[in-house]
């Protein structure tokens, strides 16, 4: 059991006017509470908008909240076909835009939070601390400063925008820089805005997810019509079977039908994969191009490309709760109790277990981190998971236990399942979430994202495994081998297998 509201929570501050931060406002009204909704972006769903022209493989019906619904219904509000596998701009359009519409009094947009503490007291203070109200202190576009004072506090910010390093060892490596020429996000924009970028020209694509997985089929497309696109695939594991995921065993087929083109391209050869490849240096080129030092065992590696789409993952900025009494997992960042139903190490795909408010709180009471930041470092998550986060937290606030500890989830099967470590419990990950993860998996996105600690990732073993050596890009001198060739090389001991 969470530690009891000792007040009544008349206010509650809301970080992000993502899906789940609009659910949470949506579930507070609902419950007599004021919402003050906090958004850094222009926007609702700023991020996703980010992402607009991926398509979700999740449907409509696992993206709408309910008490949302309920909201918009009255209004004339046409809800879209519940088995329609909306893009990130449809997600945004036809049901965020509406909903914030309807919220608006509540939403402070271009607001962005740069702190959040107890009213008067340090972390340090114990005394008199229970029962304090909370301080959030944001900036707005102007660069204007301003506080905002409220009973409870909800953080659904997300992720979006804090990737995790290209480099080994969690850190970045050697001239890894946010501006460098080369150095493009996790879901660009292949066939759209992005397109000249990317036509006729080298791209490296490194990580193990469905964000990776979608970026290399639109620029497997693009090489379809322009000469010279060269395509490679970088991963740190030994196999890529976690991202080929369960084609046609997976309840949500759009999501299967990723891996299994995936998996025929790389067969094929249009996009080379390198696996067991750990980063070690980037030296950005006169023009722009980029070579990347790297080894696969003991074995040095560069590559010479012109753009690298890091889709290694989110990491959560913790920084903004620094003057909070948080309960977090070590090693996942996320709530310790939620921890061990999401650690990577042991789960990679399968049901979430339903969880709420009891499952997130944290030793300042009133505090809650919801909807993908819940989740820390681990790379799985469905939208159907946060909208029943903000369901309970908000009935805890509103003082009916009984409704908060009532917890259900109604998730699709993945059928990707498979590690010898699993737990009864195991994780489904869809990542629409506001943190820039969508159908291809987050970003924004996720779905059993890396396989990290299960056998089929290659961590912590030594054992021989082939491993698809490009030919174009790699030095001379260094490894060589034909488009497709596949070359025996030992494999990296564990050291942070993600991505």
């Amino acid at each position: 059991m969470s530690n009891p509201i000792r007040r009544q929570v008349k206010t509650v501050a809301v970080i992000g006017a993502g899906p789940v931060g609009l659910a949470a406002a949506a579930h507070l009204v609902e419950r007599g509470i004021t919402p003050i909704v906090l958004e850094a972006g222009t926007r609702a769903g700023d991020s996703i908008g980010q992402w607009g022209h991926i398509r979700l493989f999740s449907p409509w019906r696992y993206d709408i909240d309910s008490a949302a619904r309920r909201l918009l219904q009255p209004t004339g509000w046409t809800e879209p076909e519940p088995d329609g596998l909306p893009t990130g701009a449809e997600l945004v359009a036809q049901y965020l835009e509406p909903l914030a519409g309807l919220l608006s009094d509540h939403l402070r947009l271009g607001t962005r939070v740069t702190g959040v503490a107890r009213l008067g007291a340090d972390k340090t203070r114990t005394l008199g601390r229970d029962g304090r109200s909370y301080l959030l202190r944001t900036v707005n576009e102007r660069g204007e400063w301003s506080d905002v004072v409220a009973d409870a506090v909800i953080d659904a910010s997300g992720v979006w925008g804090r990737l995790n390093p290209l480099g080994a060892h969690g850190l970045a490596a050697p001239g890894e820089e946010s501006g460098a020429p080369w150095q493009v996000g996790p879901l660009p924009d292949v066939l759209g805005a992005e397109r000249d970028r990317f036509a006729g020209k080298r791209t490296l694509v490194v990580g193990a997810g469905h964000s990776a997985a979608n970026t290399l089929l639109l620029l497997a497309e693009l090489a379809e019509t322009e000469p010279n696109t060269a395509v490679t695939w970088a991963i740190r594991g030994r196999s890529a079977e976690k991202v080929y995921g369960g084609g046609s065993a997976d309840a949500l087929p759009a999501r299967g039908t990723i891996g299994t083109r995936l998996k025929a391209l790389v067969e094929s050869g249009a996009v080379e994969l390198v696996t067991g490849f750990a980063v070690d240096a980037f030296i950005t080129g006169p023009a722009g191009s980029v070579t990347v030092q790297g080894k696969t065992g003991s074995l040095a590696v560069e590559l010479e490309v012109d753009n690298v789409a890091a889709a290694t993952g989110f990491r959560p900025d913790l920084e903004i709760l620094r003057e909070l009494r948080l309960d977090l997992d070590a090693a996942v960042e996320a709530p310790a109790k939620l921890a061990p139903l999401i650690d990577p190490n042991f789960h990679s795909c399968g049901t979430v277990p339903a969880h709420g408010e009891s499952d997130l709180a944290h030793p300042d009471e009133g505090f809650y981190i919801a909807g993908i930041k819940s989740y820390g470092r681990a790379p799985t998550f469905l939208l159907a998971t946060g909208y029943e986060q903000v369901r309970s937290i908000a009935a805890a606030l509103a003082g009916d236990r009984e409704a908060a500890d009532k917890v259900e989830l109604d998730l699709p099967e993945t059928g990707v399942c498979s590690s010898s470590r699993a737990l009864d419990a195991t994780t489904i990950a869809d990542a629409t979430e506001d943190a820039g993860c969508c159908g291809t998996g987050a970003a924004a996105g996720t779905d059993a994202e890396t396989g990290c600690g299960t056998e089929a990732s290659g961590c912590g073993t030594t054992e021989p495994e082939p491993v698809a050596v490009p030919a174009r890009g790699l030095s001379t001198g260094v490894l060589h081998g034909r488009a497709g060739e596949r070359v025996e090389l030992p494999q990296l001991q564990s050291g942070g297998c993600c991505g």
